[in-house]
């Protein structure tokens, strides 16, 4: 059965596709493993065996009473990659799945990793505070809490189509609703931890080749807030801007992003 059991009991979902050196996707807040299938599909076909957990209370996991930090996430990744042997991974995330990688290498290590991608990151810190300018107000995190224990459904229609461009399908977009298997507690939870992180002295002691890649037209992680503080904390990392890019490039720019990350795990 494809699951593993984290260090509490949790059991935890995962599922690879392909054959070849190892890639370990982390996805974002509130989604499954479901969010990677066209990389799954792509990677699989250039001879990758792609690799990816659905994160405790997502996805097909289960729904712990606890354990939704970064910690807890980074040892749930390592519990997998220990589990499967893996070595030399190309770990690629997306949005929060970021920290989970910073965390998973600060705490164990880089030792098993080739290389690292990181998409729209999330990283060095979200919050806004007087020594991190270029974060987000924590008002505007109470706020959408506030909303997502109102109403998530609602909040989850008015963001589909800031994370496509207007040329994507409608089916696309529904499609994109579906991704998100979490419940509203699991959501908060996650949000509140990310809100509290801070990987700014984690980053710069990370010394595995970094690609990061971000939009210009995130809205929901400014580049701002992300990938460029991001770029300037890792060493030797390279930045890849792509313009008019929403959060969701890895599907709106999908042709792009794939070949940039293959031309990345070549290299």
């Amino acid at each position: 059965m494809p699951f593993i059991t984290a260090n509490d009991g949790t059991q935890l979902y995962w599922r690879e596709w392909g054959r070849g050196a190892p890639m370990v996707f982390v996805s974002a807040l509130g989604c499954g493993s479901a969010m990677w299938d066209y990389a799954f599909a792509e990677f699989g076909e250039r001879g990758m065996r792609c690799i990816c957990l659905d994160r405790r209370g997502h996805g097909r996991s289960d729904q712990s009473a606890q354990g939704y930090d970064f910690d807890t996430f980074a040892d749930d990744l390592a519990t997998l990659i220990d589990a499967l042997d893996l070595k030399e991974i190309t770990l690629v995330s997306h949005s929060m799945g970021s920290g989970e990688i910073v965390r998973y290498l600060s705490r164990h290590g880089g030792a098993r990793v080739a290389r690292i991608v990181m998409l729209a990151p999330t990283t060095p810190m979200i919050a806004q505070t007087e020594d991190n300018p270029a974060g987000l107000p924590r008002e505007q995190f109470e706020a959408l809490w506030a909303l997502w224990r109102r109403d998530y459904p609602g909040w989850v229609a008015s963001a589909v189509a800031p994370f496509f461009v207007p040329e994507t399908s409608p089916a696309m977009m529904q499609w994109g609703t579906t991704l998100l298997q979490a419940s509203v507690p699991v959501a908060l939870a996650c949000s509140r931890a990310l809100v509290e992180a801070d990987f700014r002295e984690e980053m710069r002691r990370i010394d595995v080749p970094t690609l990061i890649v971000h939009g210009d037209r995130d809205r929901s992680v400014p580049l701002e807030t992300g990938g460029l503080p991001s770029v300037e904390l890792i060493r030797g990392a390279r930045l890849k801007v792509y313009p008019g890019a929403p959060h969701g490039l890895l599907y709106t720019h999908m042709d792009q992003l794939h070949a940039d990350i293959w031309d990345f795990v070549r290299s």
